[in-house]
């Protein structure tokens, strides 16, 4: 006897939800997925379900990632985990949304008939502020200004799962920044595939340097804004001057640059060439003082020579980059590079990954060590379970979740939320070591 077909989300929203019933979610991938985790709970919420943790839970959604392979075998992993608990008996419905859903939705519903409902993307509200259940601590938060890429990046599938890039009103975005400020919240990280195309659908010209100018107007609680991704090609002169000159805009830059190549920009359909990055970092680093540049790298797209990739390595010597991250070139259905001749075999792409790592893993170090003795502002962000007086914190030039923490020794009790003048004792590779 065959199973019945998982609702949509759409129907399982409809559907009445006893309110002794309860809710889990668990968020995969990136931090644009967490803010649609949350708005998932303020839907829930809203039907009067308590929310719980996931594996406690009556009824236990996974918000899948399918970006790349890596992330589709952890969604597929976090399903077959959350299966066996239905089993189990431990919990009693499974819900699956997210990238992969809505990628993948009718092979999910064949190959695994126990889930009980099954829908893609959550619709990104124009000019509206949904209600949302906060997976973040109370003095961070997220917020998305735009869905989709502008671009179309020839091994990127994001926006044949998303669909039409689309920015959120000046008004919408303007009312949640005051929510968030009006609630002590003392970080904002702005989020969207492409956030330095946002307005291009709504002005025609790119937005993004006026909204954040009306950001520190309203703002009072709030004193770290952080941009995360910034497209390098649609990156404006403006944009980087009030970067520069506005003080709560965070000098952290997350520009993923993916290659230096030009043959291989080209292949990518990155929209800038070699000569024009290498400007634009120049000019980050002439305007913004004491600036942060995190950034991206694909190793092994169809066609990278070892002239290619020699090219690469030498170009991240030369630049310094703060904060790197290397990815091997994961081949998606779909996407113009997916079929390209020259695939690179696997073991030449994780030969690179690793070569192009251990050359960022020595710049770090000596980039880390430049802040010793030096005086920061660092955001509290919880206490130390494993040892007693320290706590975990940030610096404006790190993001939370990705980057490195500043480990603070200090015989007083600090607030979490609140910020502290540390001094930096030491260093590890990617994390800060200090006293106050």
């Amino acid at each position: 006897m065959s199973m019945p077909s998982p609702k949509s989300l759409k129907q399982f929203y409809k559907e009445r939800i006893s309110q002794e019933k309860t809710v889990g979610i668990i968020n995969l991938g990136c931090a644009r997925n967490l803010v649609d985790s949350q708005v998932i709970l303020g839907r829930l919420k809203g039907k009067g379900v308590k929310i719980v943790n996931a594996d406690e839970a009556d009824i236990a959604v996974v918000n899948t990632c399918g970006f790349i392979e890596e992330a589709k075998q952890e969604s597929i992993d976090t399903i077959l985990d959350l299966i066996k608990l239905k089993k189990e008996g431990k919990i009693k419905k499974i819900v699956v949304a997210g990238c992969l859903a809505q990628r993948y939705s009718k092979t999910l519903a064949e190959e695994f008939p126990e889930i009980d409902a099954l829908g893609g993307i959550e619709h990104l509200e124009q000019e509206k502020i949904p209600a949302q259940v906060a997976l973040t601590p109370t003095h961070m938060a997220y917020v998305k200004i735009c869905e989709s890429c502008y671009n179309r990046c020839n091994f990127c599938i994001i926006p044949q799962i998303k669909g039409k890039f689309i920015s959120r009103t000046v008004a919408s975005v303007l009312e949640e920044i005051r929510q968030c400020d009006a609630r002590g919240v003392k970080e904002v990280n702005i989020v969207g595939q492409d956030i330095t195309a946002y307005g291009m659908d709504l002005f025609h010209e790119k937005h993004l340097a006026k909204l954040l100018q009306e950001m520190v107007k309203i703002t009072k609680n709030i004193q770290w804004i952080r941009l995360l991704y910034a497209y390098p090609a649609h990156i404006t002169d403006k944009l980087i001057d009030v970067i520069a000159k506005e003080e709560k805009l965070c000098k952290y830059i997350d520009v993923p640059l993916q290659h230096i190549s030009d043959p291989i920009l080209k292949n990518m359909n990155r929209g800038i060439t070699t000569q024009q990055t290498i400007e634009l970092i120049q000019k980050i680093r002439q305007k913004v003082r004491n600036a942060s540049i995190r950034t991206t790298f694909i190793v092994g797209l169809p066609g990278e020579t070892d002239k290619h990739f020699d090219e690469l390595c030498q170009f991240v010597q030369n630049m310094r980059f703060e904060k790197l991250g290397v990815f091997t070139y994961s081949p998606e259905e779909g996407t113009s590079a997916f079929d390209m001749p020259d695939q690179v075999p696997e073991e030449i792409k994780q030969e690179r990954y690793h070569q192009l790592m251990q050359i960022q893993q020595s710049i770090s170090q000596s980039i880390q060590e430049r802040y010793i003795g030096q005086t920061l502002k660092v955001l509290i962000d919880e206490k130390d379970k494993n040892e007693e007086n320290r706590y975990l914190g940030r610096t404006e030039f790190d993001a939370p979740d990705v980057d490195g923490t500043v480990f603070i020794t200090t015989p007083k009790p600090l607030t979490i939320g609140d910020f502290a003048t540390v001094t930096i004792k030491d260093t590890l590779e990617y994390d800060l070591i200090g006293t106050i």
